[in-house]
């Protein structure tokens, strides 16, 4: 077993993809970008279908967003639990990881909740706004 932190020298595959989600849960973006660089998938799924990107953007990390988006990450891509990354910047109120999702083209209308819907039940209308206005009736 490697040390947390440690790199894993690449022969555990489950090892390296779990010292990946934590470099994901860790905002960094740089190392993910080469690890993604060097063939790890961009969307990349962890036993919960969460991918990295879902990882960054739900722990507030928008430049770690950004570049895993700007790697062709699917910025919509929807968990085992029916969440969006978008959805969970919402939830968790990071309004710089919205904007990078609203800016990479994510869609505020898909999941469960959906992250329109996040943002009227947590009565954020700055979020709102960002997402173009309430959920349809």
């Amino acid at each position: 077993m490697t040390e947390p932190g440690t790199v894993p020298d690449g022969s555990d595959p489950v090892a390296l993809a779990h010292w990946l989600f934590d470099r994901a849960r860790a905002g960094e973006g740089a190392r993910l970008a080469a690890y993604v660089a060097a063939g790890v998938p961009v969307d990349l799924t962890d036993a919960a279908g969460n991918t990295l990107l879902m990882l960054a953007a739900y722990h507030g990390h928008a430049e770690a967003t950004r570049t895993l988006a700007e790697r062709g990450a699917d910025v919509d891509v929807v968990n085992d639990r029916g969440q969006t990354p978008l959805a969970g910047a919402v939830f968790k109120g990071y309004e710089d990881v919205v904007r990078v999702l609203v800016a990479a083209g994510a869609d505020p209308d898909l999941g469960s909740p959906t992250a329109r819907s996040a943002a009227a039940f947590f009565e954020r209308p700055d979020l709102l706004a960002l997402l173009g206005g309430p959920p349809a009736p």
